[in-house]
């Protein structure tokens, strides 16, 4: 599903984010991606969906080859991978239905398909009743219910959630949780990076823990492990 083979990442400016990871993540998992600012979290998994490449190494992700990916292929790569961000990314003129079907109007979905599928992952959020609103009229947890909306209406078969709780309050955080677990439930592969120690400690998956670019620990139903 996703395998990295000795991968390494070095930015222009001469730091190296990742120095040498080797993993294998299968369909289904649920897999939090844990370790200290600045270890290498957001680079692993910027690689994934191809908003960085790598330096050297191998990355596969379902029949995809990252390391030899032509720069046309990308867009198709991107409907199997589903992005929710720690700040939203919302568009603030477009109501909460417009966001979500703009991810499907990119992709050239058809017209006829899009008001079911909107409304259908709006159902699954909990904001069918907010279709109407812009960003600035809801919550922060109700702006990230819609960013995962937008993030899983073409059906990727990865989501990758980068500090999705990280801006949110505790009850607001286990709001979110519960939805990614109802998502990974459906089939879906999930990568969370995170710093939320409580969840990681609480809802046991699997931990991939990364340290000075390399991983130091990866632990089927592990816990945080670091000192906050």
């Amino acid at each position: 599903m996703i395998e990295m083979q000795g991968v390494y990442k070095t930015y222009p400016n001469g730091v190296t984010a990742l120095n040498g990871i080797d993993t294998r993540i299968d369909q289904g998992e649920f897999v939090y991606i844990v370790g200290p600012s600045g270890a290498g979290k957001s680079t692993f998994t910027k690689l994934i969906f191809r908003e960085e490449k790598p330096s050297k190494g191998s990355i596969l992700i379902n029949d995809f080859d990252l390391s030899t990916m032509k720069q046309r292929q990308i867009p198709k790569l991107r409907r199997n991978v589903g992005v929710v961000y720690q700040d939203f990314r919302l568009l603030p003129r477009l109501t909460v239905y417009e966001n979500v079907a703009f991810a499907l109007e990119v992709i050239e979905e058809h017209p006829s398909n899009i008001r079911t599928r909107v409304m259908d992952v709006l159902d699954q959020v909990r904001l069918k009743n907010k279709a109407r609103f812009i960003p600035d009229e809801l919550s922060g947890g109700e702006q990230q219910r819609v960013s995962i909306a937008r993030a899983i209406a073409n059906r990727p078969r990865i989501l990758i959630a980068d500090e999705p709780t990280g801006n949110l309050d505790p009850e607001t955080s286990w709001e979110i949780m519960h939805i990614l677990e109802e998502i990974n439930a459906e089939g879906t592969t999930i990568l969370m990076a995170t710093h939320n120690r409580e969840i990681v400690n609480t809802v046991r998956r699997r931990v991939i823990a990364i340290e000075d670019g390399m991983i130091a620990r990866d632990e089927n139903r592990g816990d945080y492990g670091y000192e906050i």
